[in-house]
């Protein structure tokens, strides 16, 4: 039996008054979930933009410069995030954070190990504000992250930030890569957009027959236009089947609530279920595409008696 213990962060927008104080708030809930025996820690997209607040004022509300102005804070942020991991023993996916890349800007995830060693996963596809309104690129390619647990066991999961849980491909390259935790941070402004990630995230868990850890970004922030209503609650998603919960939800937090929510993950479970479950989503992935042929339009009702008529 391999426990898995994730902690997900419904995770407060703050205005700081310096480095300090973000510093402060980050190592403190990096030991919160520590002590409490998360392995494995995940942020909310666009958590760090709470350093908007560091920036001039005149840059709070314009999102264009803004995002080279946050580029300064960038060696501090993965370094902290790495000392923190180090210190605790504990794998952390840190707030995504918009990233210089070519001659544009990514949506990029810092993924951390318990020894500090760092990689990323940048989003893929972009939201109508991120491409139209802050001209935020996709970037490339997919990642698979293993992770040592306790007792010898290995974790191996991946990112889909946000709007990419609401795409299979993403999360079925990842599966097929030994993922069996799939990782959700999210910022969604209004309900419904809380909910379009979490519809996705649950099928994504259905479809590959694994988990899904969703961590949402909580935000009252009138102080800038680059966070400024977030809402959401910390939850974990399985396949509803055998042991597993019957209406997928494992485990989910109080509504616009911050905190962790910390939640104990069983393996044997989700892999029991790819073997034995009443349903073998994972093992009809291929076939489930290839029967399907173009679709054929068939009228009915009054345009189907025309073209009887024309016949």
């Amino acid at each position: 039996m391999t426990v898995l213990r994730v902690a997900a962060a419904a995770y407060p927008v703050d205005f700081h008054p310096d480095w300090g104080a973000y510093e402060a708030k980050v190592s403190g809930w990096v030991a919160d979930a520590a002590g409490r025996g998360a392995n494995l820690l995940v942020f909310p997209e666009y958590a760090p933009l709470e350093l908007v607040s560091l920036l001039p004022p005149e840059l709070h509300h314009d999102i264009l410069p803004m995002r080279p102005a946050l580029q300064a804070f960038l060696p501090g942020f993965t370094a902290l995030h790495a000392r923190l991991a180090r210190q605790h023993g504990v794998g952390i996916v840190a707030g995504s954070f918009p990233v210089a890349s070519g001659e544009g800007f990514v949506n990029r995830a810092h993924v951390f190990g318990p020894d500090g060693q760092a990689s990323h996963q940048d989003k893929l596809m972009m939201t109508r504000f991120e491409a139209e309104e802050w001209f935020i690129g996709p970037g490339g390619g997919v990642r698979v992250f293993e992770m040592p647990l306790p007792g010898g066991e290995t974790l191996r999961f991946g990112v889909a930030i946000c709007y990419d849980s609401e795409f299979p491909t993403l999360a079925r390259r990842l599966a097929e890569g030994g993922a069996e935790l799939l990782v959700v941070p999210s910022f969604t402004g209004l309900r419904s957009g809380y909910t379009r990630v979490r519809v996705g995230s649950m099928a994504r868990a259905l479809e590959n027959q694994l988990y899904a850890v969703h961590a949402p970004l909580i935000a009252d922030a009138g102080w800038t236009y680059a966070v400024e209503q977030a809402t959401g609650r910390a939850a974990v998603y399985a396949p509803a089947d055998l042991d597993l919960p019957e209406d997928g939800v494992v485990a989910q937090g109080e509504w616009n609530v911050p905190g962790w929510l910390v939640t104990d993950l069983d393996l044997s479970l989700t892999r029991r279920v790819r073997a034995e479950g009443h349903v073998l989503n994972w093992r009809d992935r291929a076939v489930a595409e290839s029967r399907p042929t173009p679709a054929e339009v068939v009228p009915l009702g009054e345009a189907a008696r025309v073209e009887e008529t024309r016949a």
